[in-house]
């Protein structure tokens, strides 16, 4: 089967905005959960960009938030796809903040989300292949591949197989201060 190449640069996204005080939590500073909502629109453009299909969000890596952002300040978030799988895409997300003032520019957040292309009946469907050109795209996409097998090597390693009598004793023999009784009471009312 002849599948269709693009490179990275077919998938770039760059959204920019401006953070006003409806955006903010209740300490002033930009809501994680607005940042996230941000993230996940510029996910599905660009998984969908790259794809030419409607994209859903499988997964989200790890996010952690390293900067606040404030109000008044430019945000810029550039994704590109970094892997793609028979019908997934994993796209990198860079979140900068600039004071519009100073110029200062703060690294936020990265993240990688997991896009699924899908069809008009909701069917998964393939994705073009990736033609990587630089080096820095070869390592992204290595990378990429390590954060998928660390995901499947946890996932196919879950302890205790949902038994929870086995969780709370090896939980128990780990810590010697929790009490085995207590934690079986909890899950058990829980």
């Amino acid at each position: 089967m002849d599948h269709q190449w693009k490179t990275v640069g077919c998938s770039e996204i760059t959204l920019s905005q401006l953070m006003l005080p409806s955006h903010s939590n209740f300490s002033g500073k930009i809501h994680g959960g607005y940042l996230l909502s941000l993230m996940d629109q510029i996910a599905f453009a660009c998984g969908s960009k790259f794809s030419g299909s409607y994209c859903v969000t499988a997964s989200v890596d790890r996010v952690d938030f390293l900067n606040p952002i404030e109000v008044g300040e430019l945000v810029t978030l550039k994704a590109s796809v970094n892997y793609v799988g028979n019908s997934s895409m994993m796209v990198g997300i860079r979140v900068d903040a600039q004071n519009i003032q100073t110029g200062e520019v703060k690294h936020c957040n990265s993240s990688y989300f997991t896009m699924i292309a899908k069809n008009s009946s909701g069917a998964s469907i393939q994705v073009p292949r990736l033609r990587l050109t630089s080096r820095e795209e070869v390592m992204r996409y290595l990378k990429a591949a390590e954060r998928i097998g660390a995901r499947q090597q946890r996932i196919a390693s879950e302890p205790f197989d949902g038994d929870l009598t086995k969780a709370l004793a090896a939980m128990a023999s780990a810590h010697a201060d929790v009490d085995l009784a207590l934690l079986q009471d909890a899950a058990i009312s829980g």
